[in-house]
């Protein structure tokens, strides 16, 4: 008989031992795969509740391309909104950036595309788009935030209006202006100061429509939020856009694909992380040949 001495540890059975330990990743395994679960439908239920949808690769002669990347890694939108759509007066586009970000901002980015996807065909001029973008703004914020002691809304809203011949209209408030490459580098399309963002004040009297000059074939537009910009390395330096996009289109102009991956490429490698706000891009380009829409 063998004796088992006081203090000794017993020696586990190697059946014993393989059950612990199948049953151990047995555990684990199920715990990931339900963290895995949760996250996917967290992930598909912000995909659907999000307002903003694919845009097409061509609208009436302009070439696009456009992404996000939300700060919020629990939801797949955050604060920032774009659209682009043929109308009866042109190709309007409406970029825009909302206060705060996540799920809390989709309300709000709601608010306003619906708005600018009605107003955008009824409007004649971008002073009404962006006036109908103003009271919806107002409805929502009144609707959803009664309390006056509530944060403050606003969001930045910039309104491209591209008619068939190429003439650019462009109304501000608050947003970074778009940058225009056309094989010389990449100079934004104004360097006037906007409007303030809509929400905080109402809006004046007699609104500011610019006209920087037409878009010629071959142009493009590249137009972003300033998550994109305020980007900090960690060393602290902000992202330099217009470098990146210059250096890009060194060799000759690129298709609007090509130009958003490089954006987003040396964003990421710029900041070393997913960056801490918001950011997206839009890029708009008019195709060199001729064909509907523009330029005909």
């Amino acid at each position: 008989m063998i004796r088992i001495r006081a203090g000794a540890p017993r020696r586990m059975r190697p059946g014993a031992a393989f059950l612990a330990v199948g049953t151990g990743l047995v555990l684990h395994a199920r715990r990931a795969f339900l963290r895995e679960l949760r996250q996917a439908r967290a992930a598909v239920g912000a995909a659907r509740s999000t307002p903003l949808r694919p845009l097409p690769p061509r609208v009436a002669g302009l070439d696009l391309a456009a992404a996000q990347l939300p700060a919020d890694r629990d939801t797949a939108a955050g604060g920032d909104l774009y659209e682009v759509i043929a109308t009866a007066h042109g190709v309007r586009v409406v970029i825009g950036d909302v206060r705060g970000h996540g799920r809390a901002a989709l309300g709000t980015v709601a608010a306003v595309l619906g708005a600018f996807r009605e107003a955008a065909h009824d409007e004649p001029d971008l002073e009404g788009v962006l006036r109908r973008l103003d009271r919806a703004l107002a409805r929502h914020v009144r609707d959803r935030e009664p309390d006056r002691e509530a944060p403050e809304h606003f969001v930045t809203v910039l309104l491209l209006q591209i008619a068939g011949d190429g003439t650019l209209h462009t109304l501000n408030c608050g947003h970074p202006w778009p940058y225009r490459l056309n094989g010389t580098g990449a100079e934004p399309v104004s360097r006037t100061d906007p409007l303030p963002p809509l929400g905080p004040f109402p809006l004046p009297p007699d609104l500011p429509t610019e006209s920087p000059g037409p878009l010629l074939p071959g142009e493009t537009l590249v137009l972003c939020t300033d998550g994109v910009e305020d980007a900090r390395s960690t060393g602290g330096r902000f992202f330099p856009l217009p470098s990146v996009l210059t250096e890009a289109t060194r060799a000759g102009p690129l298709p609007p694909q090509a130009v958003l991956r490089a954006v987003f490429t040396q964003l990421l490698r710029h900041t070393g992380r997913r960056p801490t706000d918001d950011t997206a891009v839009l890029v708009l380009q008019v195709r060199a040949e001729r064909g509907a829409g523009l330029h005909r």
